[in-house]
């Protein structure tokens, strides 16, 4: 693996001051209180991605989204003018939830021409309108006009729909993301329809997990087995570095190394990989669409020949990774409690043409879920010992800039909701 130079001025950290170099504590993931904040400062008050367009393609289609860290669940829904609206799951009559299936808890798809509540079968329309109440003359001055669904704020970006429960909040979602997301429109996110989809409870904090994946310092050493002999004695002695970094207030991104799609030596890959031209960084060749060549602008910002991929964090919890090989995985990280969350992670391809295509598909999706599980492990063991404060300040290098970034950005919206409600 070759050894990539900083930039000249200096380190990655010292390009933003406002982070320091101290050491940093990890007391906001160990913090029932401090997760109570979270919530109320993050994730009741951001724009969170909730899932893509493809999942409901026709009028009707819908999909719940439970939202623990919000205390609430959403309806997202294709109306009859085809125009995408987010509500809360809950009937106006007694507060039932009102799609769901065997389970309350679990979230559900499907399609419908109106919402049914079944516990006293009021309806609502696509558009959230309740047009029908069970023994309507029963009721005092009742005003079915003023009795539709809470609706909440959603809207649109490259086919991700995001939702945003402040009613106070105007600013666009595309605002929000920043200069990040301006940089990769244009990416041909729509052609990418073939989905793998892993979701998980892990036993650590959200941010925690998003600090696995802020650096890949650590690949060469708990990743080892997952290269072959040779190859992983390379990167243990050349250890890692990144690309390039970069911050966009809440939300920050970095590139890395791609040198194992193609490898530039058959033998640095298993059996498997050289039969399939497939491996962890995904297929060797890339689908022939359009987009892809030349990449939208701000896809590897520093231009290395080396690139392999950009992953992007949108605060709070949503991160894309785009790979040089033309396909790209989502990640989302849903808080249950200040030491457990839900973990999702889903690959996207250009969807097959032939068997051999589909299974190099296959084998990238198995492959990330192995990485996926050696990193999920460790946090759990993390959480364990962070949570028995023998250790209170942890050194951080040059190469974990994102998690000192992700602690500071959280912590400083709790500061502002403190300051805010006082």
């Amino acid at each position: 693996m070759p050894h990539f130079t900083k930039p000249v001025e200096g380190s990655w950290t010292e390009h933003f001051p406002d982070l320091g170099t101290d050491f940093v504590s990890f007391d906001d993931s160990i913090s029932p209180e401090h997760y109570e904040l979270e919530r109320k400062a993050i994730f009741e008050r951001s724009w969170l991605s909730v899932g893509r367009v493809e999942q409901i393609p026709k009028r009707g289609d819908y999909f719940t989204k439970e939202i623990a860290a919000a205390r609430t669940s959403i309806i997202v829904v294709r109306d009859n003018e085809d125009q995408i609206r987010a509500f809360h799951n809950v009937c106006r009559h007694r507060g039932n939830k009102l799609v769901w299936n065997d389970f309350p808890h679990e979230e559900v798809e499907g399609a419908t021409r109106q919402f049914q509540c079944k516990y006293h079968a009021w309806r609502y329309g696509l558009d959230g309108a309740c047009t029908f109440v069970q023994q309507e003359s029963e009721f005092f001055d009742l005003d079915k006009s003023k009795l539709g669904l809470a609706a909440v704020r959603c809207e649109v970006w490259e086919g991700f729909i995001f939702i945003n429960l402040d009613n106070e909040d105007n600013t666009p979602v595309r605002e929000y993301l920043g200069r990040f997301a301006k940089g990769m429109e244009g990416y041909p996110f729509d052609q990418m329809t073939e989905v793998y989809r892993y979701r998980a409870p892990v036993r650590s904090n959200w941010k925690l997990y998003i600090d696995a994946f802020a650096e890949f310092y650590h690949a060469p050493v708990l990743h080892a087995k997952q290269y072959v002999g040779n190859e992983s004695r390379k990167l243990m002695s050349y250890g890692y570095e990144g690309l390039h970094y970069d911050l966009d207030g809440r939300h920050s991104m970095q590139s890395a190394w791609g040198g194992m799609s193609p490898p530039k030596d058959l033998s640095m890959v298993k059996p498997i990989e050289r039969i399939l031209r497939s491996g962890n960084f995904g297929p060797w060749d890339r689908p022939d669409i359009t987009g892809l060549d030349p990449l939208p602008e701000g896809v590897n910002p520093s231009g290395h020949r080396a690139w392999g991929n950009d992953s992007y964090l949108f605060f709070p919890n949503f991160m894309i990774l785009i790979w040089a090989p033309g396909w790209y995985l989502t990640y989302h990280y849903w808080p249950t409690a200040y030491n457990q969350h839900i973990f999702e992670g889903t690959l996207y391809f250009v969807p097959p043409k032939n068997a051999a295509e589909r299974l190099r598909h296959e084998l990238a999706a198995v492959t990330f879920k192995e990485f996926a599980l050696q990193d999920c492990n460790t946090l759990e063991a993390t959480q364990t010992m962070l949570e028995s404060r023998a250790v209170r300040d942890f050194p951080l290098n040059d190469q974990e800039i994102l998690i000192r970034h992700l602690h500071k950005s959280a912590n400083d919206a709790v500061a502002a909701y403190q300051a805010a409600t006082k």
